[in-house]
């Protein structure tokens, strides 16, 4: 018999077939796979938003002056609640290689100490109010004018809407801007004019005045002959000093005129091309364009809120003197009206004329129920009724309106505090509206506190 030879090959077990896939499981793997590669196909809404994402960081990486801390995390689950992983997932590389810009503590300088940014802002700012105080006679005039032309663009707005030309209309909105301002200083001249003309039929009732005074400083040891002595030492070179300072300002009181009117109408020349030119600026700079427009805006609405008031309290002012018999009441309603447009202390200018003329045709009682009649009305409406409709043309606290007045009465002179308001405006409107990092200031600064956050993400 033959050996039986043993095939081992026979012995090892042949191996199964690969159960059939599924389609399921095909398709998945299949999908895995171009996911892998990064390849086409069909993906999810969240895949689709994290490569959306990834891209922005990327290119957020790349540019720039661009805070990184600002990426805004995508909410995936979408339960309106960031998810801290995406947040972890923001400061590490992306899915697909690109890395994600790092969330970097912002600072507030470049590496300069708090103390030493904050000398030099105030260094610059009073080099510029400085600037600004030597070119005073010029700027004040011009800007002025352009508060002027602001307030009556709508009339220029209006007959370009019915189809007039825009020179003409320009040339009918300047010539009625040069007739109000003609109406203004015609007013207070004829109202000083008048003032001067009547208190010369009140000499005996100045000196007699005069006399009481004498009287009642003499109990105080102050005699006519101590009052009189003291008189003959003013050094008349005084006297001429003092006169060539009124000659003087009356010189640049009629330059200001001239500069006035030359400006206007070169800016009468610029006006058709306004809306253009704000549409066009508002292309490339759109956060400037915007705080521009609601600066005149704002500009319009409070002169004429202004004026509007000042009309009602010029007539309350007026009954009030026809009641008390006081001469020359209109005028005085009209001064009244005039120096509305000083914020603050502009009734107080009003005030003396009146009063004193009170004093000398009627008597103290007359006098001080003049005083505390303007005193309350001035109080009343311009305290309490006017802001709450200029509120939203002014947008500065009263404290700031009063400190206003003071800063922009030294840097332009008298013209500065009629224009006081108007220049804090435009400077908040160019240094804190126009940029979100910096209206966090309208918190302490501004009659409307919801303003800091009005646009703008708060620090991190």
């Amino acid at each position: 018999m033959k050996p039986r030879i043993h095939d081992d090959s026979a012995d090892e077990q042949e191996p199964e077939a690969p159960a059939e896939e599924s389609t399921g499981d095909r398709r998945r793997h299949d999908r895995g796979e171009r996911r892998a590669r990064g390849g086409g196909g069909r993906t999810t809404p969240t895949e689709r938003l994290k490569r959306v994402r990834d891209g922005v960081r990327g290119q957020l990486s790349k540019a720039r002056g661009v805070e990184q801390g600002d990426v805004e995390w995508i909410d995936e689950n979408g339960d309106g609640i960031p998810d801290p992983a995406d947040r972890d997932d923001a400061r590490s590389p992306g899915e697909h290689g690109s890395t994600a810009p790092q969330a970097t503590p912002r600072s507030s300088s470049a590496g300069l100490p708090g103390f030493t940014v904050a000398v030099l802002t105030i260094g610059g700012a009073w080099l510029a109010f400085s600037l600004l105080h030597e070119l005073s006679s010029v700027l004040a005039p011009l800007f002025f004018a352009l508060n002027m032309l602001i307030t009556a663009y709508p009339i220029h707005a209006v007959l370009v809407r019915h189809r007039c030309p825009k020179v003409l209309a320009a040339l009918i909105t300047g010539t009625t801007v040069i007739v109000m301002l003609g109406v203004f200083l015609g007013g207070i001249v004829w109202s000083v004019a008048a003032m001067v003309t009547q208190m010369q039929k009140y000499v005996p009732q100045m000196n007699s005045l005069y006399r009481q005074l004498i009287e009642q400083l003499s109990q105080f040891g102050l005699g006519e002959d101590a009052i009189l002595d003291k008189v003959k030492t003013i050094d008349p070179q005084q006297v001429l000093s003092v006169a060539t300072s009124v000659l003087s300002d009356t010189t640049n009181v009629v330059t200001m005129l001239v500069v006035i009117l030359t400006g206007m109408i070169f800016m009468i020349m610029d006006t058709p091309q306004v809306a253009e030119r704000l549409k066009l600026a508002g292309t490339v700079k759109p956060r400037v364009a915007r705080s521009l427009s609601a600066f005149a805006s704002g500009i319009r609405k409070y002169w004429l809120v202004t004026t509007v008031f000042g009309i009602i309290v010029a007539l309350l002012d007026w009954g009030v003197l026809l009641v008390l018999g006081v001469p020359l009441a209109g005028v005085w309603a009209l001064f009244s009206f005039l120096t509305n447009y000083i914020p603050n202390v502009g009734f107080v200018v009003g005030l003396v004329p009146p009063a004193l003329l009170g004093l000398f045709d009627k008597g103290w009682v007359t006098a001080v129920i003049v005083v505390v009649a303007y005193s309350v009305l001035n109080f009343v409406v311009q305290s309490i009724i006017q802001p709450k409709f200029a509120g939203d043309a002014v947008g500065l606290t009263p404290t700031l309106s009063f400190l206003s007045l003071l800063l922009w009465g030294w840097v332009f002179g008298a013209l500065g505090t009629l224009i006081a308001l108007p220049c804090s405006l435009l400077v908040k409107a160019l240094l804190i509206d126009a940029d979100p990092g910096a209206r966090w200031i309208n918190a302490l600064i501004s009659s409307r506190p919801q303003d800091a956050t009005a646009s703008g993400r708060p620090d991190r």
